[in-house]
């Protein structure tokens, strides 16, 4: 029995631990952004990703932020087709309506054209 709630309080800190972690890293993430460091701020969201990897909660936060970054560095495609990603893996999320006005707000500086097909190519090894 003993061992059962040493096991139990072990996964419960580790838990707790990692979640802090992505946190930090997401607030250091922000304060980045904020700063103007779009460069640290991606590499904090990379580091909190390799973190919740197979838990996804954060995910629609993170690549929000990530969009934001990539608008920022004058990365309009690439900023739409991340809130596009948004949009279809998370609807019903927050992130999904924040996600739509950086696609309108875009679209309304020129940068983002919602009829414009994306091109994708298949990897092939």
């Amino acid at each position: 029995m003993r061992t059962l709630i040493i096991a139990c309080l072990t996964l419960f800190t580790v838990g707790c631990s990692s979640q802090h972690a992505v946190d930090r890293q997401l607030n250091e993430a922000y304060s980045r952004y904020e700063a103007g460091d779009c460069g640290g701020a991606m590499l904090a969201l990379s580091q909190a990703e390799r973190r919740t990897r197979g838990r996804g909660e954060v995910q629609p936060e993170i690549s929000l932020l990530r969009g934001q970054c990539l608008e920022r560095q004058g990365l309009y495609v690439d900023a739409a087709q991340t809130y596009r990603f948004i949009r279809v893996r998370y609807p019903a999320s927050e992130y999904a309506y924040r996600a739509a006005a950086r696609l309108e707000t875009l679209r309304q500086l020129g940068h983002y054209e919602p009829a414009e097909p994306a091109i994708s190519h298949p990897v092939r090894p």
